[in-house]
């Protein structure tokens, strides 16, 4: 995607170096950052400085990658399997991050030439899957549509197009007047902050709704498609996405408005039979508490948000069962989430 003229992936990889988009910094500041070895990537992964599920993914295999760039000669299969578990435990609920660990991760037994070829080519298969996802998807939109989508599932989250964004700039460029709904997404704000961001860069009309705006706007008919990526997805359907997704399709069916999830077949966890199976990431409850944002100067502040001594619960993601997806728009196709749909897409 481009900005100011100029076109970037969320993450790549030169050199033994990962290179990233500081999310955290967005929307009021674009910084280009650099993680020069596995342990520094993976604080990137768990600061939420990149973030999505196949930017996370991507940024895993690169990080995997430079384990065995820098294997010791002593001790090489013991500093490699505390790489991996090290990698894999930055965020948990993310599907692709595994995927992606797992297969450079072998690919390195081979030799490090072999992970970095690996993790380039994930990156890659994501950026075009991604693509392929707004191609089929745009199919799905008709002129003048209002389309609600929830977190940030644009080009941000993944290495490039996105997921559920993909299918909103391809129908942009066919001409097709939309307007976006856009979830705020509390407590992490990346609906406003990033999301926002990115459809005011493309040109593309849209508000920001309070998070518990969604169903009054849908009782107004204001909304024809809710469309949301998802983190990790079971085999029977079931999909886990940013927390606040699951009343988004409740409402949804509600009021008959088809509820589309976007994700690459690399977000499907053939080892998860149901949504229950899904390990939940909780995240610190200062999320909850406290709210990042810019004063008047331009510089970043932190606002307590709260009742001083509160405490706070902070989910980062739910369930929505496959009951509630109209279906989910794949590279491979949009199919109906279900056991013996997703088995045979993914030839098992």
């Amino acid at each position: 995607m481009k900005v100011a003229g100029k076109t970037y992936r969320t993450v790549w990889f030169e050199k033994g170096v990962s290179y990233y988009i500081d999310q955290n910094l967005l929307p009021f500041d674009f910084v280009i950052r650099e993680a020069k070895n596995c342990t520094e990537s993976c604080r990137v992964i768990t600061g939420m400085n990149v973030r999505g599920a196949g930017a996370i993914g991507a940024m895993a295999g690169f990080a995997m990658a430079q384990a065995f760039l820098s294997v010791p000669a002593n001790n090489a299969a013991q500093y490699l399997s505390e790489a991996k578990t090290m990698i894999e435990s930055t965020r948990p609920t993310a599907r692709n991050l595994f995927y992606a660990v797992e297969k450079v991760f072998h690919a390195g037994l081979i030799s490090p030439e072999q992970a970095v070829r690996t993790a380039l080519e994930i990156a890659d298969k994501d950026a075009a899957d991604s693509q392929k996802i707004g191609e089929l998807g745009s199919e799905l939109i008709r002129d003048g549509m209002g389309i609600e989508t929830h977190c940030n599932a644009g080009w941000l989250a993944f290495v490039d197009y996105g997921t559920a964004l993909s299918p909103i700039y391809k129908a942009n460029e066919q001409g097709k007047s939309i307007f976006v709904y856009v979830d705020e997404t509390r407590p992490r704000n990346q609906g406003a902050r990033l999301t926002a961001w990115e459809l005011q860069n493309a040109d593309i009309p849209f508000a920001i709704i309070p998070d518990n705006a969604g169903a009054y706007f849908m009782s107004k008919g204001k909304i024809q498609m809710v469309i949301t990526g998802a983190d990790r997805i079971a085999i029977n359907g079931d999909a886990a996405n940013k927390i606040g997704t699951l009343e988004k399709a409740i409402v949804a069916r509600e009021y008959n408005i088809p509820f589309y999830i976007a994700a690459p077949l690399s977000t499907i966890d053939p080892e998860c039979h149901t949504g229950a199976d899904i390990p939940i990431e909780e995240r610190n409850e200062e999320e909850v508490l406290f709210q990042t944002g810019m004063d008047e100067s331009g510089k970043e502040c932190q606002i307590r948000v709260s009742a001083p001594g509160s405490q706070a619960m902070n989910p980062a993601f739910d369930i929505t069962p496959s009951g509630y997806i109209t279906g989910i728009i794949t590279e491979k196709g949009i199919i109906t989430p279900s056991v013996e749909t997703i088995k045979k897409v993914l030839n098992r």
